[in-house]
């Protein structure tokens, strides 16, 4: 098994704005995925706002460079000035993995 990544980002939602951020979280998952390194995506959210989103990358280096993209810190920014009221990041190296399919 290859070694990857993940990040897990767990964050409460204001009720502030949400067709901009919906709007936003769609442009992030298009583009986190053009990103060298990027693996895949996933995300749930409640009807009460908490939400998980947790992406998969092949190395911390690609993690650093999504993180600093400017179109991803412009919306770090907007998600810390009125999307969130909480969040919090996990970044994980997989040490093993498996699944299950029926």
């Amino acid at each position: 098994m290859k070694t990857y990544y993940t990040v897990i980002f767990t964050s409460q939602r204001t009720e502030e704005d949400g067709e901009g951020y919906a709007k936003m979280a769609e442009v992030m998952d298009e583009l986190a995925q053009k990103q060298p390194g990027f693996i895949r995506i996933e995300s749930a959210r409640n009807s009460e706002g908490k939400g998980i989103t947790v992406s998969y990358w092949e190395s911390l280096d690609a993690i650093q460079a999504w993180k600093e993209n400017s179109k991803h810190l412009v919306s770090q920014k907007l998600g810390k000035e009125k999307w969130y009221s909480q969040y919090n990041v996990e970044i994980c190296k997989v040490i093993k993995d498996y699944s299950f399919t029926m």
